[in-house]
This record gives C-alpha cells, sequence and structure tokens, in this order.
C-alpha cells in the first residue's frame, strides 16, 4: 500500500532537506519540497511529487501553497537561522498538524521548541543515532525517527523470514509495521504483494510503530 494517506512538505533543500525529501518520497509519500532558491529547486525537480520556489518567511506565499494541509512539515532550513525561526512561527500559527524543525544546536533547539515545533531534529547528533543503530543491530542499513513513535527502517531481511511471503510473516500484526518497499538487487519492488516471498539478500523498507521497529531490529 502506498503512503498516499499522508502528505509531507519539506522546507529547504540542503542536504538534509533533501535527504529527508528523497526517503520519504521513494517509501511512497507524497512530498512537496520548497526551497527560495531556483537553482536548488530545478535540480530537484524531477525527485519529488512536487517542487515550489518560495519565500517561507512570507505568510501569505504559505496560505498560497496550503501548508495548513500537510500532515507534517519538516524545517529543513539549515544556513539562515532567522529565516528557519519565524518559518517556524508562522507554520505553528497557520496551524499545521505537525512541524519538524531542524536545529544547528541546543540553544537553537529549545527556541524552536518554545515557538510551536512538535519535533526538532539535530542532523548531527541524530546521524551518531543511526550510526549507533547500525552498530547495535548489524541488519540495520538506515533508520530514521519521524517522530517519538514513527520511524523509517531499512533492513537486510533476517534469515528467519526468508522464503516467507509478506502474509505469512504478517508482520503489520506482530509488530505495528508496514513493508512499503523491497530492494532486490537494481529492482526496487513498490508497492510489494501480500504474496510477495522474501528472498536471502532483500532490503524491507518499513513504517512503523517505533517500538515494533525495535522488535523487528533484534530478528535472525
Amino acid at each position: 500500500m502506498k503512503n498516499k494517506n499522508k502528505q509531507f512538505a519539506v522546507i529547504g533543500l540542503g542536504r538534509f532537506g533533501t535527504s529527508v525529501a528523497n526517503a520519504l518520497y521513494k517509501l511512497g509519500c507524497e512530498v512537496l519540497a520548497i526551497d527560495a532558491d531556483e537553482e536548488r529547486i530545478q535540480k530537484f525537480s524531477e525527485e519529488v511529487t512536487h517542487v515550489v520556489q518560495a519565500d517561507t518567511t512570507d505568510e501569505n506565499s504559505l496560505k498560497a501553497l496550503g501548508i495548513r494541509n500537510f500532515d507534517v512539515v519538516v524545517v529543513a532550513i539549515g544556513e539562515d537561522i532567522q529565516a528557519n525561526v519565524l518559518t517556524t512561527l508562522l507554520l505553528k500559527d497557520l496551524g499545521v498538524k505537525y512541524i519538524v524543525a531542524k536545529a544547528r544546536n541546543e540553544l537553537h533547539g529549545k527556541m524552536l521548541s518554545k515557538i510551536g515545533a512538535d519535533r526538532v531534529v539535530y542532523p548531527e547528533r541524530d546521524m551518531g543515532q543511526r550510526v549507533a543503530h547500525n552498530l547495535v543491530s548489524t541488519n540495520v542499513l538506515e533508520f530514521i525517527e519521524l517522530s517519538p513513535n514513527l520511524s523509517i527502517v531499512e533492513i537486510t531481511a533476517p534469515k528467519s523470514l526468508v522464503g516467507q511471503s509478506l502474509a505469512e510473516a504478517n508482520l503489520r500484526a506482530k509488530y505495528e509495521v508496514n513493508v512499503v518497499a523491497i530492494k532486490r538487487g537494481e529492482e526496487l519492488i513498490v508497492p510489494p504483494l501480500p504474496d510477495e516471498k522474501i528472498k536471502t539478500g532483500d532490503i524491507l523498507i518499513f513504517v512503523g510503530q517505533t517500538k515494533g521497529v525495535r522488535k523487528l531490529e533484534e530478528l535472525e
């Protein structure tokens, strides 16, 4: 099943913003990417559902984009702290449901929390957490925490699942996760059907409850 029911907007197409937007789009989500820089927008035009050049420190621009209709808005503006803070403040005022904002340091993060960011991310620190996940669980290739309860994880198929179909593995019932894609060599199967057999070397991409994802990491 594609994640068409959730819509994401990513503001700021630096290294962090493009990484998040790409990951979400590859998982079947609808993604609107926004940046004030026309050159960045043109480079990214084929990568996500929609790209728009806009000044997100302007309330009317945000209204014109229908930003309050998105389920999650990620403020990934990195270079300009003032634009980062003002954008977050405007999104809150406009009634956006869930705001994830990138912070450069603890002080910046505290400010973002106070003005209404639902989740503050520190890319350098979070990268460390991801590396730690990879060290603790050798089959984890990628781990992105979208919110305290929701994560995306990419793992090499555990031996205990090889040979089973997705329906037989019943991962949704057991772990509260959905397999949204399978990478098999150069092939990307999106969305995989319930009768798709898990093969040795498959890379499984899940979206689901963080507690279930953590249990999955422990499978061998």
